[in-house]
């Protein structure tokens, strides 16, 4: 399965954590946050960047999870309703932390915040099956001009 992330140029070298705490993990927990189509991927970044931001250099980064790589899933189901607003941050960085803490796989496929209907796929660089993990390329991503943050 191939997916996604956009990242600025000097830190597409390698798929790397900051540790900032994000919507499925708290400070100092190292996650990264993948998508599984280079559109939702530009809209995670267009959410949480200004007009400015997106000025800068970007690459999007091909990666590879095989396909046979176990992975645990959290459905909109299995969510609050209004799991997506800011308030709620705290449930589903608690579910995420857990996922982190037990280690039970290299990768959490969630739904998409922006987009329920599609998904991103987390992951745990800390995992010992995340070394199947491949990142395949990274290409220059310009951000259309059109596109106000």
């Amino acid at each position: 399965m191939l997916v996604y992330r956009i990242v600025l140029a000097p830190f597409a070298d390698a798929l790397l954590s900051s540790g900032r705490a994000a919507r499925w993990n708290s400070h100092d927990s190292h996650v990264i946050y993948t998508a599984s189509s280079i559109s939702l991927a530009c809209l995670e970044n267009v959410v949480h960047r200004n007009k400015l931001g997106l000025n800068a250099l970007f690459k999007v980064l091909y990666i590879d999870i095989p396909d046979d790589l176990p992975q645990k899933e959290i459905s909109n189901d299995e969510l609050p309703s209004k799991w997506h607003h800011f308030e709620n941050i705290p449930v589903t960085q608690l579910l995420g932390n857990e996922w982190l803490i037990n280690q039970q796989t290299a990768i959490l496929k969630v739904p998409s915040s922006i987009i329920p209907q599609e998904f991103n796929y987390l992951l745990n660089p800390k995992h010992p099956d995340f070394k199947a993990i491949k990142l395949l390329k990274a290409a220059p991503f310009i951000f259309d001009e059109r596109i106000k943050a």
